[in-house]
């Protein structure tokens, strides 16, 4: 193998697929990532055989090969190199790749490439299998989707399933929800094209952060590619790919957690409440994040109104008030304040609705002028 390629580019490249280098692994070759010529680009690989990306970078080809070197050792050198021309050559009998670059020199011991896990591709013959589904949707949409829905999912690896988020295709439709017991997070989006039959499928929410995380400057559409039987799922881009292992099981039917009427809604400025939230957090912390929100109609023309209060035993209380629509009864109201932030950060409309029934009935967010988007926060005890 003989090729060259640009410093800025190789340290793109190894950032990308960087994230799904094996932390801890029994084979060498996991914490190595893959070098391999491909037509007139340098393929970049990394696995941990449950997330596997891949990407390409515009290269000089001068010689074929391919070899896998120690992803931490490559990436700390590339970083460490001047913006200039990197020459790369691999020395096929020791496995050793030559690495030159401005007046710099090293060489790294490798691995053989055929050691490395096959992971499948948008062209390989395994997505062209029998089956095989693509849906494809704007990358912006995408983002958004899972900015929007990620947060929500557990951290805790007690049930497995809802460490993912449920991705159903369906007609020109996709809608992801992630779950964590306390909250629900759904997202609907378009697709570009409808899909043949509909398709259900639970991705791991940290594999949906990297698609995020990868697909930052895609401007072309991304492909969703399934294969029946193989429990996994392809992200294809134009210069990257990630492979995902799935997650068996039945995805909780949320749609019964969705409160399907309210007596109260409240209207409100979304920056004026998350800012109010933040500071109520400041005394919440000690008080499991509990904070009160005591919704007020408006009487005779007046504005109704929202104020947020946190209490502290230890170190004292916050009271933040400001003006909102309120339709239906006065409420008092208690939620984890944590979740509310966590949901107003994603909320990307100038006003936030709250809907809700009782001080006992789970709370509905929604972003006001966006239909497409909604979540539910269960809420807590309130002590009188």
């Amino acid at each position: 193998m003989k090729v060259s390629c640009l410093q800025e580019n190789l340290a793109k490249g190894l950032s990308i697929v960087g994230r799904a280098v094996s932390a801890r692994t029994t084979l060498p070759v996991l914490n190595n990532v893959l070098l391999a010529t491909d037509k007139s680009r340098l393929k970049l690989a990394a696995t941990n055989l449950e997330l596997g990306i891949t990407c390409w970078i515009g290269a000089k080809v001068e010689e074929d090969g391919a070899t896998t070197v120690p992803a931490r050792t490559l990436t700390d050198l590339i970083g460490s190199l001047p913006p200039e021309r990197i020459d790369l050559t691999l020395n096929v009998r020791n496995q050793m790749l030559e690495l030159r670059c401005a007046r710099t020199e090293a060489r790294i011991k490798g691995i053989d490439a055929q050691e490395f896990p096959i992971m499948p591709s948008a062209e390989s013959e395994v997505s062209e299998a029998a089956g095989a589904q693509t849906a494809l949707i704007r990358a912006e949409d995408l983002r958004d989707m899972i900015n929007q829905v990620v947060f929500a999912a557990a951290t805790d690896e007690s049930r497995p399933i809802l460490t993912g988020v449920q991705v159903e295709i369906q007609g020109d439709r996709i809608t992801m929800a992630a779950a964590d017991g306390f909250r629900l997070s759904v997202r609907h989006a378009p697709l570009v094209e409808p899909v043949q039959s509909p398709i259900t499928l639970v991705v791991p929410a940290r594999a949906l952060n990297e698609v995020a995380r990868i697909s930052a400057d895609e401007q072309n559409p991304v492909a969703i590619r399934v294969v029946p039987g193989r429990g996994q799922v392809l992200f294809h881009m134009t210069n990257a790919e990630l492979v995902s292992q799935l997650i068996e099981g039945n995805f909780p039917d949320y749609n019964r957690i969705i409160p399907k009427s309210h007596t109260t809604r409240l209207t409100v400025d979304t920056g004026q409440f998350r800012k109010a939230c933040k500071t109520a957090d400041i005394f919440a912390r000690e008080s499991a994040h509990t904070a009160r929100l005591s919704i007020t109609p408006g009487e005779d023309g007046t504005p109704g109104k929202l104020v947020v209060t946190a209490t502290s035993a230890e170190t004292g209380d916050n009271v933040g008030e400001m003006d909102a629509v309120v339709e239906g009864p006065a409420l008092d109201i208690a939620f984890n304040v944590r979740y509310l932030i966590e949901v107003l950060d994603r909320v990307d409309t100038a006003q936030v609705a709250l809907e809700t029934t009782t001080a006992s009935s789970p709370g509905v967010v929604r972003a006001v002028g966006n239909e497409d988007f909604l979540h539910v926060i269960m809420p807590m005890h309130l002590s009188r």
